[in-house]
């Protein structure tokens, strides 16, 4: 009986050694090839079950088929790869004959994925839509600006902190990234006769990081000027501001502020949104510290150094102008408890947007 396995082994290997060059002949494809050499020589192919059957054999001609099976298994492998080398020879030689491009056709369409705003994008553009409806219009400035326009012409004094540089960053003497959008003011004043009435949106550097501040954050800048312009028209702006944003009846509250660039000043205050109840009352919670109102904006009547400053008579001309943070305003509406959130730019944040 062993002498009988060793013979079926032997008449085997003699019949796959005739047989496989004819097989990998016969394979077009470079995957064809591969599935065909796995029939031959992978975990279940037929060297392997015929390697598995050596037990069967004789002890005295064990090694002796071991070897004719291994002799075997490299003719294999060589047949392979000189059959996979003509495959890819072939393949090549097809592209290279080939007509060339014509790279005046239209590419292939992409499928229809659909991108997402950004939360600030979003909020940006609401509220230049609101302020556009109340007649302002928008105006640019750079980010780069000259330290007068960014501080001296609004009235910080030289000694100001915010001049300091842990919280400016300086590029050259004289020049900074502006730290607010208040520059536009100047800028506007200097080039427009009034009356005017502008919005400018922006990004705005500063030296803080932390969990609701960034050193690289979007201001929103607002302000008029006209002849008889008083704080009545500043929160008559406010008041529609609010409920053009956050719905009819936002309450809006007033709170005595300083800042160098306008006289007198405020912080502006919404019923929390947070906190709303159906019947339109604030029952108070965490965010609000439990006051039924929320901080979004600082505002006040231009200060007449700030006319001085840009030529204009502080005696004919007054105005008001208003500043918020975006990322603040997109917190408040959306609910975002850390302001890193909107610079990370993970996708599972922005598509909920």
């Amino acid at each position: 009986m062993a002498d009988d396995a060793k013979e079926a082994i032997d008449r085997a290997l003699a019949d796959l050694g005739a047989r496989f060059p004819a097989r990998f002949a016969a394979a077009a494809t470079e995957q064809a090839l591969r599935d065909e050499n796995a029939k031959i020589s992978g975990k279940k192919g037929e060297l392997t079950v015929l390697l598995a059957g050596i037990g069967k054999a004789p002890k005295a001609a064990r090694r002796a088929i071991g070897e004719a099976v291994n002799e075997l298994k490299a003719a294999v492998e060589a047949g392979f790869q000189a059959r996979l080398a003509e495959i890819t020879r072939a393949a090549r030689d097809l592209d290279l004959g080939a007509r060339p491009f014509d790279l005046t056709l239209p590419g292939r369409p992409l499928p229809a994925v659909p991108g997402h705003a950004h939360p600030i994008s979003i909020v940006r553009e609401e509220v230049i839509d609101v302020f556009r409806g109340l007649g302002f219009a928008v105006f640019d400035g750079p980010d780069v600006e000259l330290e007068e326009n960014n501080f001296g012409k609004l009235g910080f004094p030289p000694d100001h902190p915010a001049t300091d540089m842990h919280d400016t960053f300086f590029t050259t003497a004289g020049h900074l990234l502006r730290t607010h959008t208040s520059n536009i003011q100047v800028r506007a004043m200097a080039t427009t006769p009034p009356p005017m009435a502008f919005i400018a949106p922006g990004a705005v550097f500063r030296r803080d990081d932390d969990l609701t501040h960034a050193p690289m954050f979007h201001q929103l800048e607002a302000f008029l000027v006209d002849e008889a312009v008083t704080f009545a028209h500043l929160k008559g702006v406010l008041a529609e501001f609010a409920e053009r944003l956050w719905g009819p009846n936002t309450p809006v509250r007033l709170r005595p502020s300083y800042f160098p660039f306008v006289e007198p000043g405020a912080e502006v205050d919404i019923g929390c949104v947070f906190c709303k109840q159906a019947d339109g009352t604030r029952a108070g919670c965490g965010l609000c510290k439990h006051t039924g109102f929320i901080e979004i904006l600082g505002c006040g009547m231009i200060d007449p150094v700030v006319f001085t400053a840009a030529g204009l008579d502080p005696e004919r001309w007054t105005g008001f102008a208003l500043g918020m943070g975006l990322e603040r305003i997109a917190m408040l509406r959306y609910g975002i408890p850390n302001i890193r959130l909107m610079f990370e730019n993970d996708p599972r944040f922005l598509g909920q947007f």
